[in-house]
């Protein structure tokens, strides 16, 4: 096996595994079985952008959301195995297959080749039969389009060098066969992949719309116009708070803007979730009627809409905002 097999794999390459994982009889022991063939892995590293497996520990794994269950199932696998592969593939626990390192390095900082090996994928997929339920199009691009990763705008060089500060010692003392300047670079992948799916979570969680006003183009389609964003900022958050979607805000530009400025902030006044504006914003709604227009009674909400949430934003990260942000 060579690493081109997998960065470089053809529809009809793919067909033949295709047709060996569905051979398999499956599993009844909970034993990881076969070593993964480059199908697996590069579905593995394709889920990465969506699953959120990093917080999921060995009493939990079989909570992984989709599309983690229907991978396990087509391949004959427990869910285990497959949220294993991911912690291999971005690095964060090097214990995996010959090339893991090397395919997840690779497809997390190349979202074009991703695309192009994720429909070669499906396509070969189709073509033996694998239907849409037993494999679903998790990434939404069999159609068309390209992977992009959202919420990037919150990791600027400055918060990705205080994070990299404290967290790199960590990662090199769990690799320390591998040198500071590739475990860097799995750090910084992990990172942003880590935040693309938070910011699909809380577009998710919000409905895809600014919960300070309700704009929305009515889909899930990108480009939304939309920023999904931090209420505890990416850059002053653990690991935990950094993935955690009750820490997070969708939001149209002007009103994100705002809150992460300080010049907004939500507080918690149960069962309300008030949104509070800074003396300096109450102001210029008084004086400017361009202001008004968006930050007067007519463009933003009193409280937020917390019934059209699936999960409400948390009260720890609502209070740190109002004390740390809010001007």
């Amino acid at each position: 096996m060579t690493l081109s097999e997998y960065l470089e794999i053809t529809t009809a390459s793919a067909e033949r595994q295709w047709r060996e994982i569905t051979a398999r009889a499956p599993r009844t022991d909970g034993k990881r079985g076969a070593p993964f063939v480059p199908v697996e892995t590069l579905l593995c590293a394709a889920a990465m952008h969506v699953v959120e497996y990093s917080r999921l520990g060995s009493s939990t794994m079989h909570r992984a959301g989709s599309p983690a269950p229907e991978l396990a199932a087509l391949f004959r696998r427990p869910v285990s195995s497959i949220i294993a592969k991911m912690n291999n593939l971005d690095g964060s626990r090097p214990r995996g297959a010959k090339f893991d390192l090397s395919v997840g390095l690779v497809l997390t900082g190349d979202a074009q080749l991703m695309t192009v090996l994720y429909r070669r994928l499906l396509l070969a997929a189709r073509r033996v039969g694998i239907g849409y339920d037993a494999l679903p199009d998790f990434l939404g691009l069999e159609g068309g389009g390209e992977l992009s990763l959202l919420g990037q705008d919150e990791l600027d060089d400055g918060a990705l060098g205080d994070v990299l500060t404290r967290e790199l010692p960590l990662w090199l003392e769990r690799s320390p066969d591998q040198s500071e300047s590739v475990t860097e670079r799995y750090l910084l992948q992990y990172l942003r992949v880590g935040q693309h799916r938070f910011a699909t979570g809380v577009l998710q969680n919000c409905g895809n719309e600014c919960v300070f006003c309700g704009f929305g183009l009515g889909d899930s389609a990108k480009p939304t116009l939309l920023r999904a964003g931090h209420i505890k900022p990416w850059r002053d958050s653990d690991g935990h708070e950094r993935l955690d979607i009750t820490n997070g805000l969708a939001a149209c530009p002007t009103h994100d803007a705002a809150f992460d400025s300080g010049l907004m902030t939500v507080r918690s006044d149960p069962p309300h979730l008030a949104v509070t504006l800074s003396a300096r914003m109450r102001h210029a709604v008084e004086t400017n009627a361009a202001v008004a227009t968006t930050f007067g009674p007519a463009g933003l909400r009193t409280d937020l809409q917390t019934s059209a949430m699936a999960v409400v934003p948390a009260v720890e990260y609502l209070d740190w905002h109002a004390a740390h942000v809010f001007a």
